[in-house]
């Protein structure tokens, strides 16, 4: 049995403590799931369950918080997860395995990050030490192999010769790309007032090169900024997808990779997906690569062999913004878009803190 996407959409994308920064998670992801249902025409009760990657949450499963809030119905339990950035990706294909194994027929799935409401964490101590506030988790057990993100995607560029230049001239191009972009109208939900991505803007040479460093040749200028943002795609049986604009999900994976180099892991994703599905890196027409960093997209269209002049078409990730569990959702509703409007066949893949990858193939036909 195939899995169908037969709507997709996605809040815009604010800098933390910006345009959203008042929203609660389920205030920014019930907006998202109630409008991606009325595009499909599903209504609530058809629903058999609702996938939410969140990374940054206080817990208590926010995707019951979702379900809820977006008037689902009672039974929809909401399943959250958490496996960094590449969360919002594998939620729809875990929503693909449910519907290719018949256990549901409609799943909503997506993610929904706030980078200004997360919770103040801190770790406690047996011997009654004091607390100890932390900001980013530890994404392995080993403090050496645990490298600051900003410092590994710095290694990356060192390691494979990809200087501040190369990066600052990916980033421009990114920004340039979204400003010319014009989305489909039932891509964006607008939300507080906000009917477009905040951060896009003329970035230029010059600009860049005045852009505070952050270690190395990572600026903040060519390293996505800390957003908040939501989005969510509806997978259905393909009974349900006839007579509908729908994109059929052919495939992916997820694989990790060395933890102290995460930049690189959506290589071993990619060529999985791809050798599992019989596909070459010019089979694609659309490849939505995330820009957590400009290094880490610039290694992964290398490594992945991919056509740089097909990737993120629209932009990416530098000109939006970085709601991390929400980010991989939201590199595939804009693959979905794309594919609607060219046809052919995509490809996105998104890096995970720990040295994860996650590729996911979608067919527009």
């Amino acid at each position: 049995m195939t899995a169908h996407i037969i709507a997709a959409c996605r809040s815009p994308v604010a800098p933390r403590d910006g345009a959203l920064a008042a929203l609660d998670i389920h205030e920014l992801g019930a907006p998202v799931v109630r409008a991606a249902l009325a595009q499909a025409g599903i209504v609530a009760d058809q629903v058999d369950e609702l996938i939410v990657s969140n990374a940054l949450g206080a817990g208590g499963n926010p995707a019951r918080h979702v379900a809820l809030a977006a008037g689902l119905p009672e039974r929809v339990a909401g399943l959250t997860l958490d496996r960094q950035c590449a969360g919002g990706m594998d939620a729809i294909l875990l929503a693909m395995m449910m519907v290719q194994s018949g256990a549901a027929k409609v799943v909503v799935a997506g993610g929904v990050e706030s980078y200004s409401r997360r919770p103040l964490r801190a770790r406690t101590f047996a011997d009654g030490r004091p607390l100890e506030p932390y900001d980013q988790a530890r994404f392995t057990p080993w403090p050496e192999r645990d490298p600051d993100m900003s410092a590994a995607a710095a290694a990356l560029g060192s390691k494979l010769g990809i200087g501040r230049t190369d990066q600052d001239t990916w980033a421009i191009q990114s920004h340039a790309k979204a400003r010319a972009h014009v989305s489909s109208p039932n891509e964006i939900v607008p939300i507080a007032n906000l009917t477009k991505d905040a951060f896009t803007r003329r970035l230029s040479a010059k600009l860049c090169e005045r852009a505070p460093v952050i270690i190395g040749d990572i600026t903040a200028a060519n390293a996505a900024v800390a957003a908040d943002g939501a989005a969510f795609c509806v997978v259905v049986a393909p009974e349900l997808a006839k007579g509908c604009r729908a994109v059929r999900i052919v495939g992916g994976a997820t694989r990790g990779d060395a933890p102290d180099c995460p930049g690189l892991a959506p290589v071993a994703a990619i060529h999985n997906a791809l050798a599992r599905h019989n596909l070459q890196p010019d089979d694609f027409s659309n490849v939505e690569i995330m820009e957590a960093y400009a290094v880490q997209a610039i290694a992964c269209v290398q490594g992945a062999s991919l056509d740089p002049a097909r990737v993120n078409l629209g932009g990416g990730g530098l000109a939006r913004g970085h709601p991390i569990g929400a980010s991989g959702a939201i590199n595939t509703v804009r693959l979905f878009h794309s594919l609607l409007g060219s046809g052919g066949t995509g490809l996105a893949a998104i890096a995970a803190a720990g040295g994860i990858g996650t590729a996911l193939i979608l067919d527009a036909g």
